[in-house]
């Protein structure tokens, strides 16, 4: 027989009971939507880590103190990250560029009559070069692809300069929002508020802002910010010295590992560190980077999407069972025709060719329902987990592929025990 000929005689064997093999294909078809649904799912996942921490760039090193539980209450395994720390980092460690250091507090700021409680932020100079560089923040109505710089947070005035913020000058910037309920309209700059009874001199307001992030806009308010140089928060609002956030930002990004070991070095021998009997650091920080906190968190949502994958294949397994029970019932309905193909002469081979397309076919008759069912289940996915699911356009071959598969594996071994069978009793067989 030509494979045409095994074509169209599995597709006669597949007709002959339509509503049997419909009903087959629901198990495939289920299997199949649940692959693609799945890894659209997986997608979505991987893809909200990225976002998630999208602020911390590429060249960044977060450093962050440890700490314990000293009597039921959070404290510092060791030395805070003081401002010196930072201050200090970018002349003793070769290759960091620049440092970010911020410190923030809940604040009581006042104008004549006005009084509002903000959370204030103690900056350096590159702070709204830093928050540019995030893309998290943008001036509302920002055009779509344009480059963000630091001025375009600006509405009017400045922001404090490097030399005010080493010197501890008594500056500050007004968030949009701060500013219109502190001085309704009129024109702050110039003006003296008093922050936690402290007074400051305002310089600056910033632009109206929005998150990128439009989950972000519903959480949190971008206009209700108040910043001052880090040296004045930690002089004039602190009665402790703070724990100072650092980021340190390195020149070459190919040499990440190198400047996360001389960070350590630098601040082990400022904090004292000492080693433990097996000759370990006893650290009181972690450096974190980007690639270390995606890493983890993408094996994380990797592992999710396998369990995902595993829940899809059994879909797969059992409509797989389906397809082999309905082709061995196959098998013994035609018991009588498979004797009559082999005493005139078939080749075993032909009868497995055609049971085993019969199989395929029924399993590619639902892989191709599945996808269509599984690329339109994939906004309910999407729906179901907080709009985070993304169609994967290789997933559709796969599915198809796995599909297929399914059938074959399946179908192999009906096929294999109907080749088998002795013409003679097949003949008798009734």
């Amino acid at each position: 027989m030509t494979l045409l000929n095994t074509l169209l005689t599995a597709l006669q064997g597949v007709s002959a009971n339509k509503l049997r093999a419909i009903l087959t294909t629901l198990g495939v078809v289920m299997g199949v939507a649940s692959v693609i649904a799945m890894l659209a799912l997986g997608n979505g996942a991987r893809a909200a880590v990225e976002e998630a921490f999208r602020f911390l760039g590429s060249d960044e090193i977060q450093i962050n103190p440890k700490f314990t539980i000293d009597d039921g209450e959070l404290a510092a395994a060791g030395k805070i990250l003081s401002y010196e720390d930072g201050l200090l980092m970018k002349d003793a460690v070769p290759l960091v560029e620049k440092v970010d250091m911020a410190v923030t507090l809940s604040g009581k700021i006042r104008f004549k009559r006005a009084n509002i409680e903000v959370t204030v932020t103690g900056a350096t100079s590159d702070a709204l070069q830093t928050l540019a560089g995030s893309g998290t923040i943008q001036p509302i109505g920002w055009p779509e692809g344009e480059p963000l710089r630091a001025e375009s947070f600006i509405e009017y005035g400045r922001l404090f300069t490097t030399a005010e913020v080493l010197s501890g000058d008594s500056v500050c910037v007004l968030g949009y929002d701060t500013a219109l309920d502190l001085f309704a309209g009129d024109d702050p700059l110039g003006e003296t508020v008093w922050v936690n009874r402290k007074p400051c001199l305002v310089i600056g307001v910033l632009a109206e802002l929005e998150f990128t992030d439009p989950e972000s806009r519903y959480r949190e308010n971008a206009n209700e910010t108040f910043l001052i140089p880090i040296s004045t928060a930690i002089d004039n609002l602190f009665e402790d010295p703070p724990s100072v956030n650092l980021t340190a930002h390195v020149a070459d990004e190919t040499q990440m590992d190198a400047a996360k070991a001389q960070i350590a070095a630098y601040l082990r021998e400022r904090h004292a560190v000492e080693q433990d009997a097996e000759g370990n650091y006893i650290d009181d920080f972690d450096l974190v980077t980007r690639k270390d906190i995606l890493g983890s968190q993408q094996e994380a949502a990797r592992a999710f999407s396998w369990l995902l994958a595993a829940m899809a294949t059994v879909s797969l397994v059992v409509g797989g069972i389906g397809i082999m029970n309905v082709m061995l019932v196959s098998v013994t309905e035609r018991t009588r025709e498979i004797g009559v193909r082999l005493a005139v002469g078939a080749h075993p081979g032909n009868i497995i060719a055609q049971f085993l397309l019969e199989s395929v076919l029924i399993s590619l008759g639902g892989g191709l329902l599945g996808i269509a069912v599984g690329v339109l289940a994939t906004p309910l996915a999407s729906s179901l987990n907080q709009g985070r699911a993304l169609l994967d356009p290789q997933s559709i071959p796969l599915a198809l592929g796995v599909a297929v598969l399914t059938g074959v594996v399946f179908g192999l071994y009906p096929a294999v025990r109907a080749a088998r069978l002795n013409p003679i009793e097949a003949l008798r067989y009734e």
